[in-house]
């Protein structure tokens, strides 16, 4: 049986009936005089993870409006899905899909992927060295090179809030740590570099 898929403190009460995830690149089309075109690519932008699903029963309505409440928050959250890879995503749509029943409601959404690869400052890198620490518990420590700060991975945890918790963007986390070869895949005591 598949894991309830969540969003922020909100935990669907059933995975919701299908899921889609939509990949877009962006390219420029540029017409040659006298010829016929030039593409251009300008990469790759949000996904959008859409779906629709149902509450049922006399919770049905009180579901829904749980879920209406968090849709009102502010910000990104973290969106994990039960087999899709997680996401920091910003709550985008949500709509009712027939007349409001008591006991049935069937609803949409959307998320859109959020990208936190730039800074909003300068900042100044500096260079570290190990902090003698044991590495044996979660938190810094001395990782498997013997130099700089390692974190543990706890149970529930991915990179993404590794990285917050570091104070650093979860695209420069995998660039400290070419060992891991799939950044979906982390498991319980792995270690990854921090610092």
């Amino acid at each position: 049986m598949l894991s309830p898929m969540r969003y922020k403190d909100f935990t669907w009460p059933h995975n919701p009936r299908w899921y889609t995830i939509e990949y877009e690149r962006v390219l420029a089309v540029d017409k040659v005089p006298f010829g016929r075109y030039h593409l251009q690519d300008l990469g790759p932008t949000r996904r959008v993870m859409r779906g629709e699903g149902e509450f049922i029963g006399p919770e049905a309505y009180r579901q829904f409006q749980q879920l209406a409440a968090v849709f009102y928050r502010e910000g990104p959250g973290l969106l994990i899905h039960p087999v899709w890879q997680c996401a920091n995503a910003y709550f985008a749509e949500l709509s009712l899909r027939q007349e409001p029943r008591k006991d049935y409601v069937r609803y949409a959404f959307a998320f859109w992927e959020s990208y936190d690869g730039y800074e909003d400052s300068l900042r100044t890198e500096t260079a570290r060295t190990g902090t003698g620490g044991t590495g044996g518990g979660s938190g810094p420590g001395t990782g498997p090179a013997g130099s700089g700060t390692w974190h543990t991975i706890r149970r529930g945890e991915s990179l993404w809030s590794i990285a917050r918790s570091y104070g650093m963007s979860l695209t420069e986390l995998i660039g400290r740590n070419p060992q891991i070869k799939n950044p979906n895949l982390i498991l319980a005591g792995e270690k990854v570099r921090v610092g």
